[in-house]
């Protein structure tokens, strides 16, 4: 049976150095999820792991990236994939760790063009999956019975979502296939772990790590940045509007600290409005459970 670990939770919460600590204790290796981390010349101002940390543990799809490169969710996914395949090869336990909700979706769903999220309908059916999940999947059946095929009854997530979109666009997945980058081929492999944490403890985490990549060398990022005219409006990286500003003497360095807190803090709120939007394998309070004891028993899972 292969085993994947899926790692995801708000910014500054802790995945990768839990990720590591599961690394060392399951022969894993680590691939990135996450929309900013895949780029280089940004490593600080994205806390992308530390050079002692790459060279404990392999990680992958971080740092591969021009500045100026963008990328697609699709493409990421089967990156994604493609790395699977490479630690599978060599008998090791792949673990994805990020934050980056579309890349998330997009590994179990795909990307539907033109499809719709309707939480009224997905409620309902996920309501009468748990009543009757048979009738459920005969109703698939009916609609789409070539999709029907690769769904396992008891595989909720895409049985009820091939029917949120069969309802929501009037088309099944089938209809659509050729407008979807497929999620990932593992998706019925995948351990789907979402870390949380009280805001107070989370806030005070971000404010210091973000004082720390200020003194690790962020300004010297983004001057790199203003000094080679790159234009990073596809990257969402907070800090260097902050920090461009604090350059140009406009604002103090505690200003631009300040400011980055304030945008990283709503950043975390969205990301944690997301996640808690949509249901995972496990979940863990890491204020209430030591990330030794989440290892634990992620290892224990068959």
């Amino acid at each position: 049976m292969i085993k994947i670990f899926s790692i995801f939770g708000p910014t500054g919460i802790g995945k990768s150095s839990l990720a590591i600590e599961l690394a060392k204790k399951s022969n894993g290796e680590i691939i990135g999820v996450d929309s900013r981390q895949i780029y280089k010349g940004i490593a600080v101002g994205t806390a992308q792991p530390s050079s002692t940390q790459l060279e404990r543990i392999k990680h992958h799809l971080i740092g591969i990236k021009q500045l100026n490169e963008k990328i697609s969710a699709g493409e990421y996914i089967r990156l994604i994939d493609e790395k699977i395949d490479q630690i599978l090869s060599k008998g090791k336990t792949p673990i994805l760790c990020g934050g980056t909700g579309l890349y998330f979706k997009s590994l179990i769903e795909g990307i539907f063009e033109g499809s719709h999220t309707n939480e009224k309908i997905r409620n309902r059916l996920e309501e009468e999956y748990e009543i009757n999940k048979e009738k459920l999947y005969e109703r698939l059946q009916k609609v789409d019975p070539y999709y029907a095929k690769k769904v396992h009854i008891n595989n909720r997530k895409r049985l009820v979502r091939a029917l949120e979109i069969f309802e929501t666009t009037g088309k099944s997945m089938s209809e659509n296939f050729d407008l979807i980058p497929k999620a990932s081929k593992y998706v019925d492999n995948y351990h789907f772990v979402y870390l949380r944490m009280n805001n107070e403890l989370l806030h005070s985490r971000i404010y210091k790590r973000i004082g720390v990549m200020v003194k690790d060398g962020m300004i010297n990022e983004v001057q790199e940045i203003l000094n080679n005219k790159i234009d990073i409006s596809h990257i969402n990286y907070i800090g260097f509007k902050e920090l461009s500003s604090f350059i140009d003497d406009k604002i103090s360095i505690n200003d631009a600290i300040e400011s980055i807190f304030i945008r990283t803090r709503q950043y975390a709120k969205r990301q944690k409005k997301w996640f808690n939007s949509n249901s995972y394998d496990l979940s863990f309070d890491l204020d209430k459970v030591s990330k030794n004891d989440i290892v634990d028993k992620l290892i224990q899972i068959n």
